[in-house]
């Protein structure tokens, strides 16, 4: 009877071991080919260039899918919105992994950034909440509970110093987006790959020419209606994240004064800095994210003293000078992925 077993055994192993086989050398004949996929997440469009012999899809809108269950401010069912409206304290892994990133470039910048703006940033009416009428007082009251110090994590729930804490992570979801799905592709074996979400952009490898990626920087020009595209520069880059920020799109005039979306934290007002738009590359586009934030709300002097503690990062600026013109600033080890 063992004998027996030990054939049947052997038998069931070759016929798994040749059903591999088969599936392997299917699977090495399919052509290795560049797919494009589009779609809307996070209330944005996203762009995923990739080459793979599979239809990668399903797995890139499940990636897609989490982070918004997870960090998606629209979402009434989403982690940070239960957070939000203190129903619930318990977090996931990926909120976790998000808030953690956020807090360390909050340290690196001074608060800088800070994902507890969130009341001052729906009181100006660039949030998921209606505005309100402004004054110093509103601004004043609901500074006294933002700052980055007032909430942590303990065994995975979030502790807030003051219930009225409310988190944003606009400022870095997008770029946490474009991470897990560039995680996704690699886990898949996909070398090649562009995911642009938003603005906010992984690259990986070679793109369809075999040659580095092409970006596009965007000359800032006052649209909030994103009609017009034109570049100031042109990056050539691989396997490196890349993010924007600036006002020049999500603005709005209230009489003769323009208020524009990025809020500093420690003033509660719509920063007034001369850069007009900050680009920022990094190993990661959590990070690319967050910092071209920070940079926005520090301004130019102040970005470059935090770049010079931080080499893995590269920075593109575009400022006004005292006359209103554009000029450009740039990491000197960015300036040679320039082509334009």
């Amino acid at each position: 009877m063992k004998k027996q077993n030990k054939h049947i055994l052997q038998f069931l192993f070759l016929i798994f071991l040749l059903t591999g086989s088969i599936y392997v050398i299917q699977n090495s004949r399919k052509p290795l080919t560049f797919r494009k996929y589009q779609g809307k997440i996070f209330g944005t469009a996203f762009h995923i260039t990739y080459q793979s012999r599979d239809n990668l899809e399903p797995g890139i809108l499940q990636s897609l899918q989490e982070v918004d269950q997870s960090l998606s401010m629209f979402n009434p069912r989403s982690t940070i919105s239960q957070i939000n409206t203190n129903h619930s304290n318990a977090t996931d892994p990926l909120f976790r992994e998000v808030f953690n990133r956020a807090m360390d470039v909050a340290r690196q910048t001074g608060g800088a950034f800070d994902i507890t703006v969130a009341p001052l940033v729906n009181a100006w009416g660039f949030g998921f909440r209606n505005k309100e009428h402004i004054n110093p007082h509103t601004i004043d009251s609901l500074r006294t509970f933002v700052g980055y110090k007032l909430v942590s994590i303990k065994q995975n729930r979030i502790q807030k110093a003051d219930m009225r804490v409310m988190l944003d992570c606009s400022g870095i979801a997008k770029g946490y987006g474009c991470d897990r799905v560039a995680l996704f592709l690699r886990n898949k074996g996909v070398k090649n790959y562009m995911i642009e979400i938003g603005g906010e952009i992984c690259t990986s490898g070679l793109n369809d020419k075999g040659k580095t990626w092409t970006i596009g920087i965007v000359r800032p020009q006052d649209d909030n209606q994103t009609v017009n595209n034109t570049l100031e520069s042109v990056l050539q880059i691989s396997n490196i994240a890349i993010a924007t920020s600036g006002n020049y799109r999500n603005f709005y005039y209230q009489g003769k004064h323009k208020f524009a979306h990025t809020i500093d934290p420690h003033t509660g007002y719509p920063v007034q800095h001369s850069i007009l738009s900050s680009t920022v590359l990094a190993p990661t586009c959590t990070e690319a994210d967050a910092y071209a934030t920070a940079f926005m709300v520090l301004g130019l002097d102040s970005s470059r003293k935090v770049l010079s503690r931080h080499h893995e990062l590269q920075a593109y600026f575009i400022y006004a000078d005292k006359k209103g013109n554009y000029q450009i600033w740039c990491s000197e080890t960015l300036r040679k992925n320039i082509f334009k």
